[in-house]
């Protein structure tokens, strides 16, 4: 199932994707009376349960938002954590000529910088090396203490697609990455949640485009380490709690990895895409 965060006025609203556009859970579950979970952290919340009663209002005759006639919001809205992992494709670390690591580099972003599928993306003025990354970004569904890597796809609720922006000219102002990463809007996520029955995060072919031309192209088998191994090895120092969003590392072509003379940094009015196969193509455009 791919749900949706979307906005109606000021307030929030869960949605389900469908082939003709988007249902409106809560307006669809007070209309056929039926019981169902209407935010994002509910359905969570509420693990298999809130999926069968989302499936429910699926085989009704409900009314459909065409997809062109959304206002997206990110697909997890506060969630306690937003970890990132560094350096997580060979061919990224060759390109930043920094050392293959030996286990997950982790860092985090906050809130702040949530974003969601078509929202204008605002650029930081007192920088200028602005670079896109494209990222799987899992999406964690009930509480996680040292798990097994075994277990610990049993853990994630689902996956969206995510671009993890990046200042480079503040990520590298200190040996700490956070100034960089955190800016606001830095971490939009989205257009769907993608259940984790419907996704193998092991095989997803990723791309990111920039003003229509293919920067990025991967697939998710690259990994040095994958979802699995991530979400073991985090929840050995920290609890994983649910909703926790965790951006699981970007493939080769980012700018940083161009020649220092052939780095054309991003600007605004560009417009970048991140693919995820099976899950969608989140858009942003910078300004």
């Amino acid at each position: 199932m791919k749900i949706v965060n979307f906005k109606v006025g000021d307030q929030i609203r869960l949605g389900i994707k469908r082939d003709q556009g988007i249902i409106d859970v809560e307006q669809a579950a007070v209309k056929f009376s039926i019981e169902a979970p209407i935010t994002i952290e509910q359905v969570i919340a509420g693990g298999e349960k809130s999926l069968v009663q989302l499936a429910e209002l699926v085989e009704k005759e409900v009314e459909i938002i065409p997809e062109e006639k959304v206002v997206y919001a990110p697909c997890i809205i506060n969630p306690e954590k937003i970890l990132c992992v560094g350096l997580n494709y060979t061919s990224h670390g060759a390109e930043c000529k920094m050392d293959i690591p030996t286990s997950p580099v982790l860092f985090s972003k906050f809130n702040n910088a949530l974003a969601a599928h078509k929202q204008s993306i605002s650029l930081p003025k007192h920088a200028e090396k602005f670079d896109y990354e494209a990222e799987l970004v899992i999406v964690i569904g009930k509480e996680a203490v040292d798990v097994s890597k075994e277990d610990a796809l049993s853990y994630v609720f689902g996956y969206t697609a995510g671009n993890d922006l990046s200042a480079r000219d503040l990520q590298f102002v200190t040996g700490q990455w956070l100034l960089g990463k955190t800016c606001d809007q830095f971490a939009p996520i989205g257009p769907y949640l993608v259940t984790a029955d419907e996704v193998d995060p092991n095989n997803l072919d990723i791309k990111c485009e920039v003003n229509g031309v293919v920067r990025q192209s991967a697939n998710t088998c690259d990994m040095i380490f994958d979802c699995a191994t991530i979400i073991s090895y985090v929840s050995q120092y920290m609890t994983l709690k649910p909703g926790d969003i965790i951006f699981s590392g970007t493939p080769s072509g980012v700018i940083l990895g161009y020649l220092e003379d052939e780095q054309q940094w991003l600007k605004a009015g560009d417009k970048v895409s991140v693919s995820i196969e099976k899950i969608g193509s989140l858009v942003n455009v910078l300004k």
